[in-house]
């Protein structure tokens, strides 16, 4: 909900994507939020001991958020837990896998409804232990559609582990023609980890 005069928005749903420090107890937040996109905002006062923030303020747990200003970098105001996905230690480096594509690959207030509901699905699977390459498969997939640089094919079966290898090939070379040479740090992150 939005109102225009004020620049207010109020209850949108949301997911934080990265947080940085910001002077000595705020926090500059990017979060993905439904109807807005990428939104950038000053969470003035969360790191405080007892701030209400504090506690809220999580990565890959749904949110309900309230901001207000016009500017490029928004005024938090209020958020709330809109849920609670319990994180699956083994898939936390997909999550964070996937919250960087979404940062690097989306322009800042785009909204795509359609991919943060896909967004939200796959955290849903990566909690419950589901098939975590079907699934950042699929979350891929969906990425390079709605960001209109889709593969023209029918959409596979992402849980088919036999086409696997080559549709993460197909998908990644995609990705990293988007990426232009700006390698992402969670992808070298598990090749390091592989290794050992």
């Amino acid at each position: 909900m939005s109102s225009r005069r004020s620049n207010r928005i109020i209850d949108e749903k949301a997911y934080l994507l990265h947080s940085t420090a910001w002077k000595e107890t705020s926090l500059i937040l990017q979060v993905f939020t439904r109807n807005y996109g990428i939104v950038s905002m000053v969470a003035r006062g969360a790191k405080r001991p007892y701030s209400v923030l504090r506690p809220v303020l999580n990565a890959f747990q749904p949110l309900l958020i309230s901001w207000t200003g016009a500017g490029e970098i928004k005024t938090l105001t209020r958020a709330d837990c809109a849920g609670l996905k319990l994180a699956n230690r083994r898939a936390l480096m997909s999550a964070w896998y996937m919250n960087e594509l979404v940062l690097r690959l989306l322009p800042k207030e785009d909204a795509h409804p359609a991919l943060y509901d896909a967004y939200d699905q796959a955290l849903g699977q990566l909690a419950e232990g589901d098939y975590v390459a079907g699934t950042l498969r699929r979350f891929e997939w969906n990425l390079l559609i709605e960001t209109g640089y889709g593969i023209e094919a029918e959409t596979p079966d992402f849980n088919d582990p036999a086409s696997e290898p080559s549709l993460r090939q197909s998908l990644r070379e995609r990705i990293d023609v988007l990426l232009a040479g700006r390698p992402l740090r969670t992808r070298q992150i598990l090749m390091d980890l592989q290794r050992y």
